[in-house]
Parts: C-alpha cells; structure tokens; sequence
C-alpha cells in the first residue's frame, strides 16, 4: 500500500526540518533534515511517499513472537 502527498519546506531549525502538508498547510511534520534531499531549502515543494513494508513487518512480528515464546519458557523452567 502506498500513500504519497506533497509538503513545503518551511524552515530548518537545527538539523530539523518543518514541513507543511500542501492544500491547507496546517499539518506541520518535523523530520530529521538528513532525511530530505540534497539541497532541500526553504520554500522547496517535496513530494513525501510511505510505502508499508509488510515483509519487514511479518519478519519483526515472528521475531518478536520468537522471543517471547523464549522469555515465557525460560519464566517456566526457572
């Protein structure tokens, strides 16, 4: 699945960046500026794209069901 929308830079404050959702502008997101792209500068227009990893998310969930089967077995046996 994926969702994509546009966002101005407004300004950078220390190596953050604010962005303003476009259309109404009164979403504010803050990210790290390491993330933007090179040479991103105020005023710029980014086109933001999140896209769901569902392999990483059902490899996390196995492991995480993996260690507390562990943790639940080992609260058992001690």
């Amino acid at each position: 699945m994926k969702s994509s929308f546009k966002a101005s830079l407004d300004r950078v404050e220390g190596n953050i960046a604010v962005l303003l959702v476009r259309d109404e502008e009164t979403i504010k997101v803050d990210i790290p500026l390491s993330l933007l792209p090179s040479g991103s500068k105020e005023g710029d227009i980014l086109d933001i794209s999140i896209l769901k990893d569902v392999e990483d998310t059902a490899d996390a969930k196995k492991r995480v069901s993996s260690l507390l089967e562990k943790l639940k077995n080992k609260h058992q046996d001690g």
